[in-house]
């Protein structure tokens, strides 16, 4: 499970660099969330421009990262794909996290001129 972990000023940004998060990744997933977010930032915030599929699998993992947080952080999304998207507003899960449409910019983004 490839996931990078950037503290900013506000928050700790959680980037997937995978294409899914389903039920052959979902254990991988909790574990290196609860690795990443171990000490308390506040804000999690994790970015999901890569993600395309998400299954109930990858959902409910998602929500346990949201509990195993709880009450000392608050789980954040970003930049849900339209696949990824609709699977949270099917679900209503759109109205349990705070979405944000964009994720903040990586200050280590090779794209960035770097």
């Amino acid at each position: 499970m490839n996931l990078i972990s950037e503290p900013m000023a506000d928050a700790l940004v959680v980037r997937v660099h995978e294409d899914r998060i389903d039920a052959a990744v979902a254990i991988q997933f909790k574990d290196r969330m609860r690795e990443m977010a171990a000490e308390p930032s506040g804000r999690v915030i994790l970015d999901l421009s890569r993600v395309n599929f998400v299954d109930s699998s990858g959902l409910g993992a998602i929500v346990s990262v949201m509990k195993f947080l709880a009450p000392a952080a608050t789980l954040e999304l970003a930049a849900l794909t339209p696949n990824v998207g609709k699977v949270f507003r099917l679900t209503r899960m759109d109205s349990v996290f705070p979405i944000h449409d964009a994720a903040p910019a990586s200050a280590q983004d090779p794209g960035n001129g770097g």
